[in-house]
């Protein structure tokens, strides 16, 4: 039974997307060779087959026609808002420059390319998925193409289907991934070119050409807009202290962002806790302290975020996360027991030190890089218990005395799927028509950008840097893997710093902001048209 479309969803679907200049007219589009970048002599030699010297740029240049162009998509790991105006982009540019052309879907991820799981988009399809969320029309999945057998069955799937071109759309591991491909099936001779395209609500796929991975906007308007309410609901109340988790694998960007957006009383960054070596005894103390400074004011209420990653950047639990990930990298424990006894005798004091419910979510199945789900551990439950202890003590030392009563929350999964933005759905419409670009023209081995995303859309850029110049060496499964690596939230950047000048006014005093749900009357290009970090590093 076909679902039944609500009015904003008709209104979005019908909505125009604005298009760069640069991207109106496809077939007089072109790349220059721009910056010249350095690139590792170990990813050098791994990756010969790959280009590894210069950003592209994209230019006006002569007109190419194109005969019929044959391109392959897939969705990689979790949705993020916007995934499906990239499909309209590639659909929309493939018929303006071969209206013959052609452009599959492989469902449910990677592994659709590997087991020639697709279908043909058609016209119909994509006019009825434009500026929507999720990624139900082709399905994604978190299967990494890592073994020979695998990348062979991908090649034959692109050689059955004669593609001139593969679009990965993914975060940091897939575009790892779409690196892997690009190289094999160069080493292999295969006309089939790859080309990445940056996804990631967690944001920290971003670099010096890539200013946002889309989705980062949409999701932190959504976690916003919920914060917000919350935020009223706790003044309004005067008696909750809400502990608020909110995704990010690793990077704490969504937390900053939210935090800007808002202006909650207390904000963890996990960067910061790593940078002062913070253990979690003094992070319960500080917030058991701040807890007791408002009381004093009569403030027994407050908004404290809690970024996902959090645990991880603890350094005794740092220290004990790799210890496990190491013994669990290739079987499964038989009991907790078992692990203890393998533990160093620190780690083994902080596992026995954490409650029992964060002891079983550290001993949970490993992701498919080998690493804890850290999306699995309630960090913000822990946080809470621990304060809730640590106030209880001082009441019995005559400390405190006013009632602690917090409710806790996580916010996660609401924000993946939602309407782009104006910003998401005009930026992502913008990398499949870029992507499109670059592949009819040959090029492979890229991520496709999109920048200039803070300015009126008629300055924006695009181009594309190549996947050597962006991969490092990293510990994954107990080896040393070339991987993309992560873009986390820097202590010295604008944005950061302005938090800290903010935290005492926020702390004691309630400056909060409510941002509502979100407007898609917005003007590209005006202040409330991107994310306040950005706005904020950028300008700075």
């Amino acid at each position: 039974m076909q679902e039944e479309k609500s009015p904003l969803e008709l209104q979005r679907i019908r909505a125009p997307i604005e298009v760069p200049p640069l991207l109106q007219d496809l077939s007089c589009t072109t790349f220059i060779p721009a910056e010249q970048l350095s690139c590792h002599q170990d990813i050098q030699e791994s990756f010969s087959h790959l280009p590894s010297k210069h950003v592209l740029r994209a230019r006006q240049g002569e007109k190419h026609v194109h005969d019929q162009v044959r391109l392959g998509v897939f969705f990689s790991g979790g949705p993020a808002p916007g995934g499906h105006n990239v499909l309209a982009g590639l659909f929309d540019g493939l018929q303006k420059l071969a209206r013959n052309s052609v452009l599959f879907g492989f469902l449910h991820g990677p592994e659709g390319l590997c087991k020639a799981s697709y279908r043909e988009l058609t016209a119909q399809e994509i006019d009825s998925y434009r500026n929507t969320g999720g990624f139900d029309l082709l399905g994604t999945g978190r299967t990494k193409i890592e073994t020979k057998a695998q990348m062979q069955l991908a090649l034959h799937t692109c050689e059955q289907l004669a593609l001139d071109g593969l679009i990965i759309v993914g975060g940091d591991d897939s575009n790892t991934n779409a690196a892997v491909l690009a190289s094999f099936f160069a080493e292999k001779a295969s006309k089939t070119k790859v080309i990445g395209i940056p996804k990631t609500i967690d944001g920290d796929l971003k670099n010096a050409f890539v200013p946002l991975s889309f989705g980062f906007d949409t999701a932190c308007r959504t976690y916003a807009e919920m914060i917000g309410n919350i935020c009223k609901d706790a003044k309004s109340a005067g008696v909750h202290t809400h502990f608020i988790k909110l995704m990010g694998r690793s990077a704490s960007h969504v937390t900053l962002e939210c935090a800007l957006a808002t202006r909650p009383n207390y904000v963890l960054i996990a960067e910061e806790v790593k940078e002062k070596k913070q253990s979690l005894a003094s992070i319960v103390k500080d917030l058991a302290d701040f807890v007791v400074r408002r009381s004093a004011l009569g403030k027994n209420y407050a908004v404290i975020l809690v970024p996902e990653g959090l645990i991880e950047f603890i350094p005794e639990i740092s220290i004990l996360i790799k210890e496990l990930n190491s013994l669990l990298a290739h079987s499964e424990p038989s009991s907790a027991f078992e692990i203890i006894a393998q533990l160093t005798p620190l780690s083994r004091q902080c596992f026995v030190s954490l409650s029992e419910l964060t002891q079983k979510q550290l001993l949970l199945r490993r992701d498919p890089h080998g690493n804890v789900q850290v999306s699995l551990i309630e960090t913000e439950k822990l946080l809470a218990e621990l304060v809730s202890k640590e106030l209880e003590q001082r009441r019995r030392n005559g400390e405190f005395e006013a009632a602690f009563i917090y409710r806790t929350h996580f916010l996660g999964y609401e924000g993946r799927t939602g309407f782009p933005s104006i910003l998401d759905a005009t930026y992502c419409y913008a990398l499949g028509l870029t992507a499109c670009s670059l592949v009819t023209l040959e090029y492979s081995g890229y991520m496709a950008f999109v920048s200039n995303l803070h300015l009126p859309i008629d300055e924006w850029q695009m181009g594309a840097v190549p996947f050597a110049c962006l991969l490092h060496m990293e510990e994954r499964k107990g080896a040393q893997k070339p991987v993309i690596q992560k873009a986390l939230v820097a202590c010295t950047q604008p944005s950061f710093l302005y938090l800290m000048e903010q935290r005492p006014l926020w702390a004691l005093e309630d400056r909060y902001r409510y941002p509502g749900p979100m407007q898609f009357s917005t003007v590209l290009g005006s202040k409330d048209s991107v994310p306040h970090s950005l706005l904020i590093d950028v300008c700075n």
